[in-house]
C-alpha cells in the first residue's frame, strides 16, 4: 500500500529552515529546564510515598487535597484510579507503612480502605536517577556503534543527532507544561529512541541502495530521492502508531496518560527528525569528507 505516490519534495532545500525550527524548540526547552531548576521529578526519583485508597463514596479531589495538606501531605498529587471512589495519592511525605496508614486515618477518618502503600527513599530515588541516565547513555552508545558498523560513522552521527534532538524536545515539552518525569516516562523516552532509530535506518538503507544505482546524481539528489521513496512508508507507520497512542491518551486512564502523551510527542518529533535532522546531519558530514567524490 502506498499512501503517497511519486512525490518530488525537495527536503534538503528546507534544511536551513528546519534547522532553525529545531534549534528554537530545543533552546525553549533548555531555557524552561534552567528556569525551573531541572525537570519536575516524581517520587520515583526524589523519594516519597504512593498510597492507593478506596473510599465509600465518590471523591472530591480538590477537597481531599486540601484535607491532606492540613495533615502534612503537602503538594500531594491525586489521581482517580479505576473508579470515582478510588484514588492514587503521590506525596513527598515519607515514613513506614504503619505511620502513613495512621496519618491517613487521622486525616480522613474511617471512610476509606487502604489498598496499598509504597515508599521510595531518597537514596533509592538517586539510584533510579543514575540508572535512568545510564540506560539512556548506553542506548545511545550502542546505537552509535551499530550504525557505524552497518553504514559508516557519518550515518551514525546523523542517527544519534536525531535521537538526542527527539529526547531534548520531548523533555522540553514536559518542562514547559510542568509535567513530571517518572519511570514510565523514562520507558517512553527509550521507546521514542527505538522508534526514531527504526525510521532513520529505513531512510539510510534506501540511501545506501540508491548510491550505486544513480551514479550520475549528487549525494544531495540521492538523499532527496530516497526520502521521497520512503515517504509513504514513513507516513503510514507514523499515522498507525499515532492512532494507537492517541487512543491510549484519551481512554487509557490517568495511570498511563503521561506515558501516552510522551509517545505522541515522540512519534511526531521522531518522524520529523528522521527526515529533517538525521539525513541533513549525515549529508553535511559526508560532504565534508575528503574521500567522498559525490558531493
Amino acid at each position: 500500500m502506498r499512501l503517497l505516490k511519486k512525490t518530488n519534495i525537495n527536503f534538503m532545500g528546507a534544511k536551513q529552515l528546519t534547522a532553525l525550527l529545531s534549534i528554537a524548540l530545543i533552546v525553549a526547552g533548555i531555557v524552561s529546564l534552567v528556569m525551573k531548576g531541572g525537570p519536575l521529578l516524581s517520587i520515583d526519583f526524589t523519594g516519597g510515598t504512593i498510597a492507593q485508597i478506596k473510599f465509600d463514596q465518590a471523591v472530591d479531589v480538590a477537597k481531599l487535597r486540601n484535607t491532606l495538606g492540613e495533615y502534612g501531605f503537602t503538594n500531594a498529587e491525586i489521581i482517580k484510579f479505576g473508579s470515582q471512589e478510588e484514588v492514587l495519592i503521590k506525596t513527598q511525605f515519607s515514613g513506614s507503612s504503619n505511620e502513613i496508614s495512621e496519618k491517613l486515618t487521622t486525616a480522613l477518618g474511617d471512610t476509606f480502605t487502604l489498598r496499598r502503600v509504597e515508599s521510595v527513599g531518597p537514596k533509592i530515588g538517586r539510584e533510579l536517577q543514575q540508572d535512568a541516565l545510564v540506560a539512556i547513555g548506553l542506548a545511545l552508545m550502542m546505537i552509535l556503534i551499530y550504525i557505524a558498523f552497518r553504514f559508516d560513522a557519518y550515518y551514525a552521527l546523523g542517527s544519534v543527532a536525531a535521537i538526542i534532538h527527539d529526547v531534548l524536545i520531548t523533555l522540553g515539552v514536559f518542562s514547559l507544561l510542568s509535567y513530571e518525569i517518572n519511570l514510565s516516562i523514562i520507558a517512553a523516552f527509550l521507546t521514542i529512541v527505538g522508534y526514531s532509530l527504526n525510521d532513520t535506518i529505513v531512510v539510510f538503507d534506501r540511501i545506501r541502495e540508491n548510491i550505486p544505482k544513480y551514479m550520475k546524481k549528487t549525494l544531495t539528489e540521492i538523499v532527496n530521492l530516497s526520502l521521497n521513496e520512503t515517504l509513504s512508508r514513513t507516513v503510514i507507520t507514523s499515522l498507525t502508531t499515532m492512532m494507537v497512542v492517541v487512543i491510549l491518551f484519551i481512554w487509557g486512564g490517568e495511570v498511563i496518560n503521561l506515558f501516552a502523551f510522551a509517545l505522541i510527542v515522540g512519534v511526531f518529533i521522531g518522524t520529523y527528525s528522521s527526515i529533517f535532522v538525521a539525513s541533513p546531519v549525515m549529508l553535511y558530514f559526508e560532504k565534508r569528507s575528503k574521500g567522498n567524490p559525490r558531493k
